[in-house]
């Protein structure tokens, strides 16, 4: 399995937002946090596979990959992480 279980010292101090922890169960997945150009981002593993470098997050019965890039920098792992789009924004609604 992907991810380095053997370093919690960078990700034992990240927090996840409860809002993040409910969509997580909701989705029922494992995620991971990797770097987009628009900084970190949480995306599902099955979108973004985890790698070995990865660090490993205990969320509830799921588990959040942390991208060694992105690790230092985080000290909460939030909502607005996660990419949502609506239809108007990318354009589908607009005539």
């Amino acid at each position: 399995m992907p991810g380095n279980p053997s370093d919690t010292s960078e990700v034992s101090r990240i927090a996840i937002a409860p809002d993040v922890m409910d969509y997580i169960e909701k989705r029922d997945c494992d995620f991971r946090v990797c770097t987009s150009c628009g900084g970190p981002i949480l995306l599902p593993v099955r979108v973004k596979p985890p790698k070995k470098s990865d660090l490993l997050l205990k969320a509830a019965h799921h588990t959040i990959y942390v991208s060694i890039h992105q690790a230092r920098f985080l000290d909460e792992i939030r909502i607005d992480m996660i990419p949502f789009y609506e239809e108007e924004s990318a354009g589908y609604g607009q005539r």
